[in-house]
């Protein structure tokens, strides 16, 4: 397995991206830490889910709004498997409403955990990748890291910051062994936005086949991006035939960006 001894750790891995993410860092053969709301009982079942893949596999609860707590959490992973190689910051939360309404508390909190957590992490990974010379951070950003839409200002100012951070570590230490790199997924089958078409065709009053749509009509494709695929990019980014790339923002969006 490609990543046999790695250990990984993935934020907000519960559930969505995050959890593709972790099967598929699992599967490859690295160990991973887990990270999402609520305690290690509330995340049983996906906790389980990963480890089944035969490596270990921990959760640590950091609020991704606690710079302390995000630096707990890279410490205990260098504590408990002895090295940290893989850090993948995929936390984020969302908020639509026009600029001239946007809550300001809203702004705060959106602009923190998709933001300013992986910058904490990345602080707190660093010292130890460089001592190591290896290292893979990898920034889940979105297609609103390449470009915008009405309505999500902190949301899409947050991402396309997460891109420039990325750039700047992977310059920062290029000459270390550690490279950064973030991926750019478009519309993500997740159950979150499963649950999303309904409501949409409820509000609009079209049918689910339409709401369904109207939210791909960005991807030329027609098709929703999947987790495995997110999943399947990350891995190879954490492996080291990725070594000599660095510094790269991968769109998968269905050719959303490309138009």
């Amino acid at each position: 397995m490609q990543l046999k001894g790695k250990t990984a750790v993935v934020t907000g891995s519960t559930s969505g991206i995050g959890l593709g993410i972790a099967h598929a860092l699992a599967e490859a053969g690295a160990n991973v830490v887990m990270n999402g709301l609520g305690d290690e009982k509330d995340n049983a079942e996906p906790i389980r889910a990963v480890a089944a893949h035969g490596t270990r596999v921990a959760f640590h609860d950091a609020d991704m709004l606690r710079h302390n707590q995000i630096a707990d959490m890279v410490a205990a992973a260098e504590r408990n498997f002895g090295r940290l190689d893989i850090l993948v910051n995929n936390a984020g939360i969302q908020h639509v409403s026009p600029v001239e309404e946007f809550p300001i508390e809203k702004w705060d909190a959106v602009i923190a955990i998709n933001l300013s957590a992986p910058f904490h992490a990345i602080r707190a990974a660093v010292p130890g990748m460089k001592a190591r010379r290896h290292g893979r951070i990898i920034n889940i950003c979105s297609a609103h890291s390449l470009t915008a839409s009405p309505n999500k200002s902190a949301y899409i100012a947050a991402k396309h910051g997460l891109a420039g951070l990325t750039k700047t570590v992977a310059l920062e230490l290029a000459e270390h062994g550690v490279t950064s790199n973030a991926i750019s997924p478009g519309f993500v089958w997740t159950p979150l936005v499963e649950r999303q078409i309904p409501d949409l065709a409820r509000t609009q009053g079209i049918s689910e086949a339409e709401a369904r749509e109207q939210i791909l009509s960005r991807q030329p494709t027609r098709e929703f991006v999947t987790v495995e695929q997110v999943g399947a990019l990350a891995a190879f980014l954490a492996s080291d035939a990725a070594a000599s790339i660095t510094g790269a923002n991968y769109s998968i969006d269905g050719g959303w960006t490309a138009q």
